[in-house]
């Protein structure tokens, strides 16, 4: 496999000019820091992974929060569902960076070797080549941290408790940041669809994981197992955001289901 991971999806989620990529995020990250940022970085966050013109803005305000880290964040663990490919498992690449129009980001392959020995875990790069769940966080990540390290995982045929096991084993201290990519609803009404999403949502929020299929969240594993995870460590949801594609870019018969929550400590008031 390549050292470097070509970007799959410049300029059909996101501009592929790196001037225009670089405006256009930093627009929409000025735009969520108008809502406040904590004085603290969450642990993790989850964000859409939809065209920017579509989630961009929800995905924003979850990363403004994270803003609060530069200087002590150095790792992103970025985890998110396999769209394109089956296999069983979770499953970290070979490469040792991703690129995207702002320049390579490193993948972290120390933490990557960390994760020997759990059964659930493995390398395997033919389901990264095309995903965009991972691709579509980076160039975000990019402008809230000069520089990063990643540790990209998609979620393929796996229990939550794989995927917490993984995340339990990358944890870390305030190095490390979570980063768990997912749509929620898919190809509903707009009024469907916010039903589905506000049902979607309280689970997240009452950190019930069990609640959660495939129709509620295209990364409802990577979901459940962060749920798992952030429970043990007493870690609560806060709501950030939460709309669908006929609110932002698209027409309302057909729409795609957006959220963005961060998790600390202090979250759950």
């Amino acid at each position: 496999m390549e050292a470097v991971r070509r970007r799959a999806v410049a300029g059909y989620f996101y501009p592929s000019d790196a001037r225009e990529l670089a405006a256009t995020v930093d627009r929409l990250l000025a735009e969520a820091h108008g809502a406040g940022a904590p004085s603290a970085p969450p642990k993790a966050i989850i964000v859409p992974h939809a065209g920017y013109i579509y989630s961009g803005l929800v995905a924003a305000r979850a990363y403004a929060t994270l803003a609060a880290g530069r200087g002590c964040v150095r790792r992103a663990v970025v985890i998110g569902p396999a769209h394109y490919a089956w296999f069983e498992g979770v499953a970290a690449p070979s490469n040792a960076a991703f690129q995207t129009p702002l320049g390579a980001v490193p993948v972290d392959r120390s933490a990557i070797a960390a994760l020997r020995g759990l059964r659930s875990a493995g390398i395997a790069d033919a389901p990264h080549v095309r995903e965009h769940a991972i691709e579509v966080q980076l160039p975000i990540l990019q402008r809230v941290f000069s520089e990063v390290e990643i540790v990209p995982l998609l979620v393929g045929d796996a229990r939550p408790e794989d995927v917490a096991a993984v995340l339990a084993r990358l944890w870390g201290g305030e190095e490390t940041a979570v980063v768990v990519s997912s749509d929620l609803s898919h190809y509903q009404d707009a009024d469907t669809a916010r039903r589905r999403d506000a049902a979607t949502a309280d689970a997240i929020e009452r950190g019930d994981g069990s609640r959660l299929g495939p129709g509620d969240a295209c990364g409802f594993l990577p979901i459940a197992g962060l749920l798992a995870e952030t429970r043990i460590r007493g870690l609560g949801a806060r709501r950030l955001d939460l709309r669908n594609s006929g609110d932002t870019a698209g027409p309302e018969d057909r729409v795609v289901g957006y959220g963005a929550w961060s998790f600390g400590a202090l979250a759950a008031d």
